[in-house]
């Protein structure tokens, strides 16, 4: 059996922004060795996710004017959660979209179906936030 930890690293320059990570998720798996196995990738703070979908710039703007919706940042007094913070939505756009995801490893390769992509999810950017790759097979 073997396996991998490594950690990706993140600051985004802006609230929310959105990230394909699938090349550095893969790039683990090569260093792992693993041929066959599975990878799980975790988003490491609880403002943040990750998760799979297609990378398709209109639905990356789907995604904001969803999640905006759902759990608008602004007005900040509407949360009970913010006092010291202004991210109550944060929290809640991270519960949306889930915290990881767990992609099988065939042949050394994520094993995808037709258009998937590892995304990281930002939404209380501008500090330094991380996510782990955690890599396991023979």
């Amino acid at each position: 059996m073997k396996t991998l930890r490594k950690e990706l690293h993140f600051n985004l320059p802006a609230r929310r922004g959105l990230v394909n990570i699938t090349g550095q998720v893969q790039q683990a798996v090569i260093e792992s060795g693993v041929k066959d196995g599975l990878v799980l990738v975790n988003a490491m703070n609880i403002t943040a996710s990750v998760f799979i979908n297609d990378d398709e710039s209109g639905l990356h703007a789907d995604y904001e004017r969803w999640l905006e919706k759902l759990a608008p940042e602004q007005p900040y007094s509407q949360y009970a959660h913010n006092g010291f913070e202004d991210n109550a939505d944060a929290h809640l756009k991270r519960t949306i979209m889930g915290r990881e995801v767990v992609v099988a490893i065939t042949d050394g390769r994520l094993d995808f179906g037709t258009w998937e992509q590892i995304f990281y999810y930002e939404f209380d950017g501008k500090r330094d936030k991380r996510v782990l790759v955690k890599v396991i097979g023979e």
